[in-house]
């Protein structure tokens, strides 16, 4: 179901080709496993980071592939199309964005290359029990000693979680400073003795990807480890960055309305009902003719941001509204596609039941969607 979107070229169409052989060799047959033991394996990271899958719009020089935005869409739309949502080089992608972008010169050439290459995986850290989408709420605290901060909270809800080297803490610096007493920490997980991982988190759906609790008990950050390396400036680094994320959402919805809708096709056509196959009959032709419609303006609109993207004009409230809205058409197109297959698309066994249960987080992380319009409503 794939448009011809304006900024593709033959370069990113010979990437997206190989892309797709890596996700069709290296990712789809592995999916049953990985949700089993609910993480992908760490082999797969190094395969990626050899193919320069994981940092492909970060600059050669940071050890990264010297693409554009362009190149990542392509890597999440084939993730998407493969039905993957184990793999969680997108968390990944955003912790690089937020070096690339934050980050002091001696950290992007401190991280950067090993992030690229697979040596580490990355996470972020904002949510907590007791705060989610409000990130005003963080307990979490980083107290500075003469040798670096020792950082006491817990976090959850994290992706990458169990399998992170590189974690980047929300924490307070200066907890009566309110939000200009948030830092963002890089911490480093191997051989933290206060750092600690708690359970996988038994998910309704996306249980390849492991997402965790997290347990800080004094741990170790370097003070050269703040990220831009000043204290203070983690909320307005949050506001930059945050529509990285709020795209890279966007561009894996739409590609999934348009796996969604392929695959509801196919089983149309092949399946009968009252001697004729069910695509013959009316009310499925209308469902998928107004599906077909909404994954096309949905494409449509999902192409203008990525121009948006490449062109720097991407901003916080048009990203706000390719999250919730494409997010909320996933969901509601799901829906309908599942009742196209009847029973078959309640059995598990079938990657239509699967993405029924995969998309239902999309509405919630990356910031909740009631949060979405609430950026979008101060817009006006």
């Amino acid at each position: 179901m794939e448009q011809l979107s304006p900024w593709m070229n033959e370069e990113l169409q010979a990437f997206r080709d190989a892309v797709r052989r890596f996700v069709e060799g290296e990712v789809v047959p592995h999916q049953d496993a990985w949700r089993k033991q609910q993480h992908v394996d760490r082999t797969l990271w190094r395969k990626a980071g050899e193919m320069g899958l994981l940092a492909a719009d970060i600059p050669e020089e940071y050890g990264g592939a010297g693409g554009s935005f362009a190149h990542m869409a392509v890597v999440f739309e084939e993730l998407s199309y493969g039905g993957d949502t184990a793999f969680g080089i997108h968390v990944h992608a955003i912790v690089e964005h937020y070096l690339l972008n934050q980050g002091t010169e001696e950290q992007k050439r401190r991280y950067l290359p090993r992030l690229a290459g697979g040596e580490m995986i990355a996470a972020i850290a904002m949510s907590e029990p007791g705060a989610g989408s409000d990130l005003k709420g963080i307990r979490t605290v980083a107290r500075k000693t003469a040798d670096g901060y020792r950082v006491t909270g817990s976090k959850t809800f994290i992706s990458n979680g169990y399998l992170a080297d590189l974690v980047l803490v929300v924490a307070k610096t200066d907890p009566a400073a309110g939000a200009k007493g948030v830092s963002l920490m890089l911490m480093e997980t191997r051989d933290n003795e206060g750092f600690r991982v708690g359970r996988i988190l038994d998910k309704v759906g996306q249980k390849g990807q492991d997402t965790c609790e997290l347990f800080f008990d004094e741990a170790y950050v370097p003070l050269e480890n703040v990220l831009g390396g000043e204290e203070g400036r983690g909320f307005a680094q949050l506001m930059t960055e945050l529509p990285y994320e709020r795209t890279i959402l966007g561009v894996c919805g739409v590609a999934a309305i348009e796996r969604a809708l392929r695959l509801t096709i196919e089983h149309t056509r092949e399946r009968k009902a009252f001697g004729q196959a069910l695509i013959e009959m009316q009310n499925t032709r209308f469902v998928l003719a107004e599906v077909k419609t909404e994954a096309t303006i949905a494409r449509v609109f999902i192409d203008r941001c990525i121009e948006d993207m490449l062109a720097g004009r991407m901003d916080t409230v048009q990203a706000s509204m390719a999250k919730w809205w494409i997010s909320d058409l996933q969901c509601k197109v799901v829906d309908q596609c599942v009742q196209l297959f009847g029973g078959y698309g309640y059995m598990l066994e079938y990657p239509i039941a699967q993405m029924y249960v995969d998309a239902r987080v999309q509405r919630i992380y990356g910031g909740a969607n009631e949060i979405m319009k609430e950026i979008i409503a101060r817009s006006l």
